[in-house]
């Protein structure tokens, strides 16, 4: 991976790609040369070249290479040049907030930054849109505070592709401690590892209703629930068994908890679908292209949500894939989502993905209305930033039924099975007209007559989605009363 991206951190990105350009058009301007002319010496239009000084492309080491050849200089010269003008640095900087989630939020026209639009200006817009972020964050309350955490971590995921080595490492360690050499790990194969590292178990009907499981470092135990409905009886104790090898620590806020949490379940998956012979199967089935998460799903003998996620752990390390995954409640609210393909979630002001609700017409929804739940959804979704391909599978859990969705850019469908599929839809959010307002007809025959109560959100973490105070959504809500009150009369 060799794109402008990966040489600073994730979160500064956006900022380079728009630096960058301001520093090749600087450059451009003192040779005198027109966008044309360079456009011609490295062999891009000049639509291309306006696109790059507007920092609204990222750049492989190669084409930065051939335009710092172009301009005279090297890549170093390229990259760390003198500083920027003051122009140039309000202009980055009125861009990026552009780009930001506050500013989307908003629903305001794009700002064209045009030579007319003065410093003084532009300083103003940047104050208000200080401001504005100064004031969300004063009011973000501790749920706030945790899904900021968690937008970071998602971020730092982000960069490295989903994909920890020191923890595909240790793994690897344990399994060839026990003799395991691939294929699925079997219960007894989780009780030898407990044994390998000391500990008895013991399933208990008394475990407090708070915990997966409890270990015991003085007596060496690990107590475990009797029951365990709904999941896989193997993760409890692989969790458990992550979190004592990690040696992790009472976690002194949500963010190390957060952290925690992310590193036991990797760990875990690891364990139950190991990097090596995960990686072999893959790779036969993109050489055939018959990736399936279905299929990796049945090989290793793991739950679907397990078998995606593992997906999304090797996908791009390992077979040069990016992805998206999804976890979606019924109701369309995001209870769990990843992407380093540019795939545009749903996000509030602060950035926060989780709690707000995805596109009606996306894969991840449209699965909740098929009869056949054992089949394998795929569909295509034509979006605001590209076509997307997407596979999903309904996943039924104590708190609701989930949809377990795993994505691709079109580029990269060819190597999946169920690329012929041939559902296609259109999705325009995050504009609200796509699927977030009710239809003219609808909102002036109901508004007022309409009194649902609401079902409270199942995690203090999630924020409502946006639109919506009290996390209802309308277009639901009127669908049903306009499917019921037609079996009794027509619309007066």
């Amino acid at each position: 991976m060799s794109s402008l991206q990966n040489r600073v951190p994730d979160d500064e990105s956006m900022l380079d790609t728009l630096t960058i350009g301001r520093r090749i058009r600087k450059l451009r301007l003192e040779q005198g040369m027109t966008v044309e002319s360079l456009g011609v010496k490295i062999g891009r239009a000049a639509s291309q070249i306006s696109v790059i000084e507007n920092g609204k492309r990222e750049l492989k080491l190669v084409e930065l290479h051939k335009l710092a050849r172009a301009l005279g200089t090297t890549l170093d010269g390229l990259l760390q040049p003198e500083p920027l003008s003051r122009r140039d640095e309000l202009e980055i900087a009125l861009e990026r907030a552009q780009r930001g989630p506050l500013y989307q939020s908003l629903h305001l026209p794009p700002l064209p930054i045009r030579k007319g639009l003065s410093d003084a200006a532009i300083e103003t817009i940047l104050r208000l849109h200080g401001e504005l972020e100064q004031l969300h964050t004063q009011r973000a309350a501790t749920p706030e505070e945790a899904r900021r955490a968690n937008t970071e971590l998602r971020a730092e995921q982000r960069q490295r592709d989903n994909y920890y080595e020191n923890l595909e490492r240790i793994a690897a360690d344990l399994l060839s401690a026990i003799g395991h050499s691939g294929g699925p790990l079997s219960q007894r194969a989780t009780a030898e590892l407990s044994a390998h590292l000391g500990f008895t178990l013991h399933y208990v009907a008394d475990l407090p209703v708070t915990t997966r499981s409890i270990t015991d470092h003085r007596h060496h135990r690990i107590y475990l629930p009797v029951r365990q409905t709904g999941t896989d009886p193997r993760s409890a104790l692989l969790q458990a068994i992550a979190a004592f090898v990690l040696g992790q620590p009472e976690p002194q806020d949500y963010g190390d908890l957060l952290r925690q949490r992310v590193e036991t379940n990797y760990l875990a998956g690891a364990l139950l679908v190991p990097e090596m012979s995960a990686v072999n199967f893959l790779s036969r089935a993109k050489s055939a292209r018959e990736l399936s998460v279905e299929d990796l799903r049945d090989h290793f003998a793991v739950g679907y949500e397990t078998a995606a996620h593992r997906f999304t752990n090797l996908a791009t390390r390992h077979l040069d894939i990016p992805v998206h995954f999804l976890k979606v409640h019924s109701s369309g609210v995001i209870s769990k989502a990843y992407q380093n393909d540019d795939v545009q979630f749903p996000a509030d002001p602060l950035g926060s993905v989780e709690g707000q609700r995805v596109c009606r017409w996306w894969s991840a929804r449209q699965v909740f209305d098929v009869e056949d739940r054992l089949s394998p959804y795929q569909q295509f979704t034509d979006k605001p930033v590209g076509t997307y391909w997407c596979t999903s599978s309904i996943q039924s859990a104590p708190n609701g039924d989930f949809s377990v969705s795993v994505g691709t850019q079109f580029a990269h469908v060819k190597w999946f099975r169920g690329r012929d599929t041939r559902r296609r839809l259109t999705s325009r959010c995050p504009d609200p007209t796509c699927c977030r307002e009710p239809s003219r007809d609808s909102s002036t025959y109901w508004n007022g007559q309409a009194w649902p109560s609401a079902r409270l959100n199942s995690s203090l973490l999630a924020a409502m989605p946006d639109g919506s105070t009290s996390g209802i959504d309308k277009v639901d809500v009127y669908e049903f009363l306009d499917r019921h009150a037609s079996t009794h009369s027509t619309r007066d």
